[in-house]
């Protein structure tokens, strides 16, 4: 083994601890917020059960993405969000490069609601909190569309991936159906969201031990706000034509030149 090879690997080995304790820290504070409530649910009214579990994921959430910043981990602009965070009864359409997509929108969006895989309510480090804050299955397509439209009419936001998991066939996949039936019958502006990232750390088939070239960088940027309309099947057509035509443009404009430095790590 070269000189340079043992540098590069002994400078990587505190960086990929480091990125490992973050991620102990977020499975930490997800266990501990589980167990809490657990005990909430069955005791506490709807309301603010909803209200109160919304707000410390977002909030915990946040402490996640503040300290990857200050850690040197990650480089993140989310702050498009803002603006809109108390904006009642609007849906959030985003592209799902990474399995940490749905941390970077509910951080910043208190009051929305997921649509998440029935088995990720089951899950240890998520389930009671989603379940406190009144998270959405997709178990159910009809029981799904209910929850949301009930959700949004009641003021909330609701946060959706229709790739309906994380991005196989850049820069894309197929849109599933509901978005825009949900749209239609809560009479909710959909709210285009791009999520630009430069590093493959956490999409699909990359393993939770490998470490990627640091910091991960990660941009939020607004799209166009579609309406919502009366034949939800030709909306749905638009919507996913848009997110693929802005994704496909971006990758073309994407230069090389501009990629973020980074430091060597063990992968």
């Amino acid at each position: 083994m070269s000189m340079t090879r043992v540098l590069r690997i002994l400078t990587a080995i505190p960086l990929a601890l480091m990125l490992y304790a973050l991620l102990l820290f977020l499975g930490l504070i997800s266990l501990a917020w589980n167990l809490v409530a657990m005990l909430l649910y069955p005791v506490m009214p709807e309301a603010p059960a909803r209200a109160l579990g919304r707000l410390t994921i977002a909030f915990a959430y946040r402490m996640f993405w503040g300290l990857a910043s200050v850690t040197g981990m990650m480089r993140i602009d989310a702050s498009c969000l803002d603006p809109m965070r108390n904006e009642p009864g609007v849906i959030f359409v985003a592209n799902h490069p990474t399995m940490l997509d749905a941390l970077l929108l509910v951080a910043r969006l208190p009051r929305s609601a997921c649509i998440m895989k029935a088995d990720l309510l089951r899950n240890i480090f998520l389930g009671a909190g989603a379940r406190l804050a009144r998270y959405i299955s997709n178990e159910s397509a009809r029981t799904m569309v209910r929850l949301a439209v009930a959700d949004l009419r009641n003021g909330g936001q609701l946060v959706i991936f229709p790739e309906g998991t994380r991005t196989v066939t850049p820069p894309l996949n197929p849109f599933g159906p509901g978005v825009t039936l949900i749209a239609k019958l809560a009479q909710a502006p959909i709210q285009t969201v791009f999520i630009e990232t430069d590093s493959p750390y956490l999409s699909k088939g990359w393993p939770l031990w490998r470490v990627p070239p640091l910091p991960i960088v990660f941009r939020l940027r607004l799209g166009q706000r579609f309406a919502p309309m009366q034949d939800s099947h030709v909306l749905q057509s638009e919507l996913e034509q848009y997110f693929r035509q802005h994704m496909e443009q971006r990758a073309t404009d994407a230069s090389p030149a501009c990629q973020t430095p980074r430091a060597h790590t063990l992968s």
